[in-house]
């Protein structure tokens, strides 16, 4: 089966040797009351790789990026079955202390949502609360080296004092890049990044994902298949609260090898 779908080059063209698994989800069932929103997640994450979520509105993509470092705990009435894990550990342990799984786990969500402080201490808040820097000047290296890495620090070095809230609305989303990484975060996930933001910033932010995978493992939900088909290695695609298909990226767009992904991703449904 074919399809002929207009695909744009993939940035992630990257071939893994030895693919480790970083994240790995067994038998994943979420349930919103009597609701059932997840019906028994199979799906691994590769260290050091860009996996995109992709699926209509409502298929369980965003409820399963939440499992991943149990942001779902804040939800009344949620509840995760199954097993995930990180590092063969697994993250809903009893004994897990949940803060200190999302500083390597972190999240960057849909909306930016910098911190009503300056550009400094939105960065320097993580490494401030996990004790990462004893010192003034070891805290300054860590938020110009965060600011460097997500892309942003020629554009606020010399403002650094002012509200994170006065940057446009890409600066802002880059700014919450650097604040999760500012904890040196195993795994970055990202809830629709580039949604709230015009082209030249979303470009600016696939191109910072593309650069980040090569220090991290990143696990994005997007709406948008040709973002999905530019910056990840590995697409899965959800319906209906199942997985339907997961594999590399080009072999998704251009070779699904079940009937729904084809119908999918050449627009019959979504």
């Amino acid at each position: 089966m074919t399809v002929s779908v207009a695909v744009p080059t993939t940035m992630a063209k990257r071939v893994t040797q030895n693919e480790r698994i970083k994240m790995s989800a067994r038998g994943v069932k979420v349930s919103y009351g009597e609701n059932e929103a997840l019906h028994g997640i199979d799906l691994d994450i590769v260290e050091n790789e860009v996996i995109a979520f992709i699926g209509p509105s409502g298929c369980g993509k965003s409820t399963f990026l939440r499992c991943l470092n149990r942001m779902n705990d804040t939800i009344t009435g949620c509840r995760v079955e199954g097993e995930v894990t990180l590092d063969n550990d697994d993250i809903y342990d009893a004994s897990l202390d949940v803060v200190l799984l999302r500083a390597r786990v972190g999240i960057v969500f849909q909306k930016p949502n910098p911190f009503p402080k300056s550009i400094y201490e939105n960065v320097a808040y993580g490494p401030r609360l996990h004790g990462l820097a004893k010192r003034r000047a070891e805290l300054d290296d860590i938020v110009e080296s965060s600011l460097i890495r997500a892309g942003l620090w020629n554009e606020v070095k010399d403002r650094l004092d002012q509200p994170g809230t006065g940057l446009s609305g890409g600066q802002q989303q880059r700014l919450c890049i650097a604040r999760t990484i500012a904890v040196s975060p195993e795994v970055i996930l990202m809830d629709e990044p580039c949604s709230a933001l015009d082209p030249i910033a979303t470009g600016k932010i696939e191109q910072l994902i593309d650069e980040l995978s090569e220090n991290y493992t990143i696990a994005m939900v997007t709406h948008n298949m040709q973002q999905a088909a530019r910056v990840a290695h590995k697409t899965a695609f959800f319906h209906l609260g199942e997985v339907v298909e997961v594999g590399e990226t080009d072999d998704i767009f251009t070779n699904p090898r079940e009937q729904r992904t084809h119908d999918y991703i050449t627009g019959r449904f979504g």
